[in-house]
Formats: structure tokens, sequence, C-alpha cells
């Protein structure tokens, strides 16, 4: 049976707090930022965490802990109501990070991002959409998403640059590298770095669906699997 999960604790207001959803054998639960950040920087792709990530829940299957979903603000945090128009920084996410082990069962991805919605719209009532991305280098072109019912607003070409075995977004290339390390090592080292276009694909769920009369994109068809390469 699938239900929230709350703490053992009781709150200073009289009732428990809610720290996860699912059940017994497939569950979502609230990490620490340090175990969280640690899980991605070991498996994810990307190999690193989001700053801006102030929610972080771990997958566990079968009592293992096998994923961690990260969500928090866009890398220009006030730039959700150029995409939903009238959107306050409290009233949206972005889905900054995503892992599950393959170890996990097919379709766990789905699931697990759908047990997170069941969790973000009990626990945080001012978020009306959430927005991720998905990369070109994952290949399937956000399937995963498709499959958890967010929908498709078209693609964008983004520009990347590799340093020493690490993946960097060309945002850095601008931002004040007194503000951020990454920036000012990828600057001061700019020479010894290689750049990439990829595609990303913007996917949004309506956790209130109201809100998406306010959108200033248009939806798309989902665009469509990869094919094999045949050779």
């Amino acid at each position: 049976m699938k239900d929230l999960i709350y703490s053992c604790q009781t709150s200073m207001f009289g009732s428990k707090e809610i720290i996860g959803f699912g059940s017994k054998e497939f569950y979502i639960k609230e990490l620490q930022r340090d175990k969280a950040n640690k899980i991605i920087v070991e498996n994810h792709y990307s190999k690193k965490f989001y700053n801006a990530s102030y929610i972080h829940l771990g997958v566990w299957i079968n009592s293992e802990l096998l994923g961690c979903l990260q969500f928090g603000y866009a890398m220009n945090p006030a730039s959700a109501g150029s995409v939903v128009k009238g959107t306050e920084i409290d009233q949206y996410l972005e889905l900054n990070r995503m892992w599950l082990s393959d170890k996990a069962e097919r379709n766990s991805e789905s699931m697990a991002i759908s047990y997170c919605i069941r969790y973000i719209r009990s626990k945080f009532p001012k978020i009306k959409w959430i927005q991720s991305f998905a990369d070109e280098r994952c290949g399937g072109f956000g399937i995963v998403y498709q499959s958890a019912n967010f929908e498709f607003y078209g693609e964008h070409i983004a520009t990347f640059w590799t340093l020493d075995n690490e993946i960097y977004h060309n945002s850095l290339m601008t931002r004040n590298p007194k503000l951020s390390k990454s920036a000012a090592f990828l600057q001061h080292n700019k020479e010894r770095a290689t750049s990439s276009e990829l595609r990303q694909f913007r996917y949004i769920y309506w956790i209130d669906r109201k809100w998406k009369k306010n959108v200033l994109l248009k939806q798309k068809s989902y665009p469509k699997h990869y094919k094999e390469n045949i050779i």
C-alpha cells in the first residue's frame, strides 16, 4: 500500500512532518544534503551536484538505497516567469539531478519521479509546476519524463565545455569568477577546454493544471525515442 511517510517526531505545531512517499518495497524519502551530493558526484554522469538544490530524496527499493533525486531552482532562478507567466521563485521546482542504479528494475525512474511529485504536492503546496531537461547525452530524448506524464515544450541547443574529464555549462564562461570556483577554474583554463553543442529537451509537469494557461511556450508532441544505430 502506497502512502505518505511521516517522521517519528512531532513538530512544534503538533503534527508529524512529511518526509517521503511510497510502499514498503519501493519508496522515496528525504536524504541529508551531504549524503545526496555524495551519491550524485559518485554516480551521475555530470559528476557534480547543483548548489541550488534544496529538496534531496533517496530512492529505496527492497530496503536498499538505489537512487537519488534533487530538486531546486533553475540555473537562473528568476527565469521561471519567462516560462510560466506570474511564477514566483517559491512556486516552481526544477529537477536538477536524478540517478538510479542499474540494479533498479525497468520503469523505476518514472515511478520514483511520480512518488517525488506526491511528496512535493503534500509537503510544498506552494509549488505549481516542475520543470526538467533531458540531455542528449542520455539518449532517449526524455522518455522517462514522458512515462511520468510530463508535457514536452520543445528543445534548444546548449553549449558545454569539457575540461579534465568534467563537463561545464557554457554559462560559467560569463559568470563572475569571484562568485564561482567552477567559473574561475573554467575561465582560467579555457585554452585546454573543448566545447560541444548538445540538444536539451524541456519537460513540464503541472502540479496545479490551472497554471498551464500561463505557460509562454508552445506544447509539442513528444520527441520519439532515439533509433538504434544500424551497422
